[in-house]
């Protein structure tokens, strides 16, 4: 069983107990929607094929569409154009650092006790977290960047002239891509709690997430408040 699968299996189980509800309020995801996607790509990424666009490209349902997809919904739902802007500038950066890290290490990978894939995935969770900063945009940011690095790698093959199928979100790939969004997020989520409790709290501490979006505990108490005295 490959370390995507059992990182989805992961959070599956996180998703059930509950453990993973404030990471999802900060995606702006409750939990059927969080377990539709991690059971549309574990589904698709055994029993569907991958989509053949050309002889040289290939797209894995599970690996890149259904990710592509959920990174789309949170970069819409992003709060700030600069947090969008952290968001596509770190996916490219990561990108970058991926392809240049595939290039330095896959030459010996038998040197290495594990799976390359691993390391890559986790290299860009970690570029992904330090130039996207929120939880939102430092997951989108670890997606895209391992679809970038494969995209990268196409234009340099189309360039050279090597008829060298690419498959984005396939094989290898697919690992690389859940480590990717899962580390980040990891990260911003660990340091962003650990820097909120030095800083005294959150600054959502008076908000609950209601139907896809935060709202004032506060506000809705004086409201209530309001019509009371307004009945009186």
């Amino acid at each position: 069983m490959s370390i995507g699968i059992i990182i989805l299996i992961g959070t599956t189980i996180l998703i059930f107990s509950g453990l993973s509800q404030r990471a999802l309020d900060r995606l702006r995801l409750n939990d059927k929607q969080a377990l539709l996607v991690v059971i549309s790509i574990i589904f698709s990424t055994f029993f569907l094929p991958d989509i053949k666009i050309t002889d040289l490209v290939y797209i894995n349902i599970g690996g890149a569409i259904i990710p592509l997809i959920l990174v789309l919904y949170l970069f819409i739902k992003a709060g700030t154009k600069k947090e969008k802007l952290r968001a596509i500038v770190g996916g490219i950066l990561s990108g970058f650092a991926i392809y240049l890290a595939g290039k330095i290490l896959s030459g010996k990978p038998e040197s290495f006790l594990f799976d390359l894939n691993i390391l890559y995935g986790i290299t860009g969770g970690i570029i992904a977290y330090i130039l996207g900063r929120s939880r939102r945009s430092a997951f989108i940011a670890g997606v895209l960047g391992v679809i970038f690095s494969d995209i990268i790698q196409f234009i340099l093959n189309i360039y050279r002239g090597y008829n060298v199928p690419v498959f984005f979100g396939g094989a290898g790939a697919f690992d690389s891509t859940i480590l990717a969004g899962v580390s980040a997020l990891f990260l911003a989520e660990t340091i962003g709690e650990f820097r909120e409790k030095i800083q005294g709290g959150t600054n959502k501490k008076d908000m609950k997430f209601e139907g896809g979006e935060f709202t004032n505990i506060l506000d809705e108490r004086v409201k209530i408040k309001r019509d009371d005295e307004n009945e009186k």
